[in-house]
């Protein structure tokens, strides 16, 4: 006898299936949208990606 499914939330299986790369992609994409209306300029937060992108990836090169 089969046990109840499961309901499975598709944010949490799209992040599932996602590299970590691609997980860090996706939320510096979201934190760019969230951040579109307020005082903070483009450059402002590309430098942040920067720094964010550095500090999770220069321990594998």
């Amino acid at each position: 006898m089969r046990g109840s499914p499961e309901k499975i939330d598709p944010g949490d299986y799209i992040l599932a299936v996602l590299t970590p790369r691609d997980r860090l992609d996706a939320a510096l994409k979201v934190a760019a949208q969230a951040f579109k209306g307020s005082k903070l300029t483009v450059r402002d937060i590309e430098n942040a990606v920067k720094t964010v992108r550095r500090k999770a990836y220069e321990k594998k090169r």
